[in-house]
């Protein structure tokens, strides 16, 4: 068996590769592993403030565990509590909430770890299984793959005499110690008036688990605000609407004459943007629109921001026209936040609009990215639209290519593939090339300032990387 763990948790389709016993093995499995207080670290937010550690707990491990909206979260959280009461954790139900939600919580309850049901922007049919360490740290590799050899040894190995039982409390209420936090890191504007006032926003929750702490967060903030996607039936998360599609929200901005649009995936950890005129900011923008706002402030940390290699090269002017540096690091945003605990950075993210303010969140949090974009645009005093405008983005041609990732990876034919299209672009352009951690698949994006170009180059890599997958030699890329 390869390794269970991608690089965003366990995730397939719900019931079929993602089992009820599966998901109950995973959570014996991990629960030895996260209770011992050595996974992930204590983080800056939260530190158990708020007592939800249920009373009489006699030393048990503590564990929070929440939910996006999906029909089959029912079935997988059922697996996932019982095999933790089993193994003796207690477990503090938080029911649909976003997965930052859970991260945060995990610290500010003073929980060993949390555990999150959801496949994010996937569609209804995927379901995952994702662990945050003491504070709400996102795991380490190490603890990954201890829980994984724990799950392998449980065929062989007699199961050990549990100690005793945990209980299990539901802990709803405590969603509201989570959107106290979100608020209170929102300075009022400077005439002593809500944060967003003035605003009027409308929010694409993806029918997922932000369709009610979203809303509630801006109007909170001070925003007019209209609401889309936000009726979960179970089967409609991220169905034509979130962060994945943006018509909807785009349609929506303009009838409702609004100020700017905000769009989050299915667990709320993202978040992208339009302005009033229907025009799209990815992640890369909305971190060009923070970093300068904290650089402004003097609060951008060593004046630099971290990315991963997806980031556009329209991204990196941004910031070298501004004096921010920009830090690299391999795509997943564990990667992001590893490298900005390391050199004390306060702001990175990915193009995806997964983006980490470190000293609020120790995860990806699209509500509360929304609510800092939106009070940026406010004390700039333009409109959303001038947002925009601050990075040029250059053609990026992205194309999923889905097989035997393995093989193609392996064949030498596809260095050379690469090769001939990195020589073609020069210092113009750039070509990655990398396996999916969640799919079969081989993601190709090739970036350039024209964008035939662009376009030309990905579909020749593409069909390089279709003939390694099936064991073929890679053609090389051939010229327009």
């Amino acid at each position: 068996m390869g390794r269970l763990f991608g690089t965003d948790g366990v995730r397939g389709v719900a019931g079929r590769d993602l089992t009820a016993q599966l998901a109950m093995d995973l959570a014996v499995a991990a629960a030895p592993v996260l209770a011992s207080g050595t996974a992930g670290t204590e983080a800056a937010v939260g530190g158990g403030k708020n007592g939800a550690v249920p009373a009489g707990r006699a030393n048990r491990p503590v564990a929070v565990i929440g939910r996006d909206s999906r029909a089959s979260g029912d079935f997988l959280e059922s697996a996932v509590v019982a095999g933790l009461a089993a193994s003796g954790v207690d477990v503090l139900r938080l029911g649909i909430i976003p997965t930052p939600g859970v991260a945060y919580l995990t610290g500010a309850l003073g929980a060993d770890f949390g555990v999150v049901l959801s496949a994010s922007h996937n569609p209804a049919q995927d379901n995952g299984i994702k662990f945050f360490g003491r504070g709400g740290a996102k795991l380490p590799d190490e603890a990954e793959d201890e829980i994984e050899e724990r799950l392998a040894a449980r065929d062989t190995a007699a199961a050990p005499e549990p100690a005793g039982f945990g209980r299990v409390t539901d802990a709803y209420s405590k969603h509201e110690v989570y959107l106290e936090h979100l608020l209170g890191t929102l300075p009022a504007q400077g005439d002593g008036s809500a944060p967003l006032a003035g605003l009027r926003v409308v929010v694409d929750c993806a029918h997922g688990a932000a369709y009610s702490i979203g809303p509630r967060a801006l109007r909170r903030a001070g925003a007019e605000v209209i609401a889309i996607g936000a009726a979960p039936d179970g089967l409609n998360i991220n169905a034509g609407c979130g962060s994945t599609h943006l018509d909807a929200l785009r349609t929506a901005v303009a009838e409702h004459h609004a100020d700017a649009g905000l769009a989050f995936d299915g667990d709320a950890d993202r978040c992208l943007a339009v302005d009033a005129n229907g025009e799209s900011l990815d992640g890369d923008q909305i971190l060009t629109v923070l970093a300068a706002d904290l650089k402004a402030a003097g609060r951008l940390a060593g004046d630099a921001v971290v990315v991963t290699v997806m980031s556009n090269l329209g991204f990196h002017d941004a910031m070298r026209d501004n004096g921010i540096t920009v830090i690299e690091t391999p795509v997943g945003d564990k990667h992001v936040y590893a490298a900005m605990c390391d050199g004390g950075y306060v702001l990175g993210g990915e193009q995806s609009g997964h983006i980490i303010q470190m000293g609020h969140a120790t995860t990806g949090d699209g509500v509360l990215t929304g609510l800092h974009l939106l009070a940026a645009v406010i004390r700039s005093g333009a409109p959303m639209s001038a947002a925009a405008k601050m990075m040029t983005r250059y053609p990026q041609v992205l194309i999923n290519v889905r097989g035997d990732k393995e093989r193609g990876m392996a064949n030498p034919g596809l260095d050379e593939a690469v090769r001939t299209v990195r020589d073609r672009l020069g210092d113009s352009g750039r070509v990655l090339l990398r396996p999916s951690g969640t799919e079969p698949a081989i993601r190709v994006m090739v970036e350039a300032r024209e964008s035939e170009l662009a376009g030309h180059l990905a579909r020749q890599l593409a069909e390089s990387v279709r003939r390694a997958m099936n064991g073929e030699p890679a053609e090389a890329v051939t010229s327009r």
